[in-house]
């Protein structure tokens, strides 16, 4: 079933594929703006800030974008809520399959199509900011950043998934999306590092799960974050990652007593 839908997935993606390609080439063009922006916000403080230079930031931000591309979720948000408005959960809920899984699949077939499609960009703006760019050397590195890549992916996943069933009370969720996401992308480190942040607040920064979903993987990456301090790291993502899924697995069970079927 997982088979089936993850290769129905890859099918509805390129049902649209303009806006498809269309938003995988302008997924990169943030980049070129943060480059200038930084290069001014670096000159000014004399060419440091909060322990990056220019190169660093570019580094950070080079991942950030890589990150977005690879794992962000696409709609899966407002394409779950669309399911339960339109009562197309009826259907889905007669079959053999668990929902969650079901979604999941879908969302692991556009990401990894779009990181296909996007790849041949990607390596290009890394050629372009190769004296910038500096990938970790050592196995353990990587298997980190891999680990945490795939835990940010997961945490992005069900933070879409548990605001999606949130239309099972909500006729209109886009607000409360909204809401959610502008906190996510102004305290995951997308916009900017969060350690260049008042010190007072690095506590809240530790804990908070918007963390794990950008900047604690792009630490990981650029080898910011090692030792003790990574496998603290590391536990805390998966803390909440099981925090999130056990969230997921509650919501559901409580909004499908709650359903009723008001489509076709």
């Amino acid at each position: 079933m997982f088979r089936a839908t993850f290769n129905v997935g890859i099918q509805n993606t390129f049902v649209y594929r303009w806006n498809f390609l269309l938003r995988t080439v302008f997924g990169i063009v943030p980049l070129a703006g943060m480059i200038f922006l930084w290069r001014a916000v670096t000159e000014s403080g004399g060419g440091q800030l909060g322990g990056y230079d220019f190169g660093g930031m570019i580094f950070y931000f080079a991942l950030v974008v890589f990150l977005e591309n690879l794992i962000s979720s696409s709609e899966d948000d407002w394409q779950i809520a669309a399911d339960i408005r339109d009562g197309k959960l009826s259907a889905l809920l007669l079959k053999p399959l668990n929902y969650l899984t079901y979604r999941a699949a879908l969302y692991l077939s556009y990401r990894l199509t779009y990181i296909a499609v996007v790849g041949i960009p990607i390596i290009g703006v890394v050629w372009f900011l190769r004296s910038y760019i500096h990938l970790p050397s050592d196995a353990m590195t990587w298997f980190a950043f891999g680990a945490s890549t795939l835990m940010a992916a997961s945490l992005q996943f069900l933070t879409s998934y548990i605001l999606g069933l949130m239309a099972f009370w909500v006729l209109e969720v886009s607000t409360l999306i909204f809401i959610v996401y502008s906190f996510e992308y102004f305290l995951s480190g997308t916009i900017f590092p969060l350690d260049i942040l008042p010190h007072w607040m690095h506590g809240f920064i530790k804990c908070s799960p918007f963390t794990y979903e950008m900047f604690f993987p792009v630490q990981v990456g650029m080898k910011r974050i090692v030792g003790p301090a990574l496998w603290e790291g590391l536990m805390i993502q998966a803390m909440w990652v099981i925090v999130y899924f056990f969230a997921a697995t509650f919501v559901w069970r409580k909004g499908v007593q709650k359903y009723q079927a008001f489509g076709g």
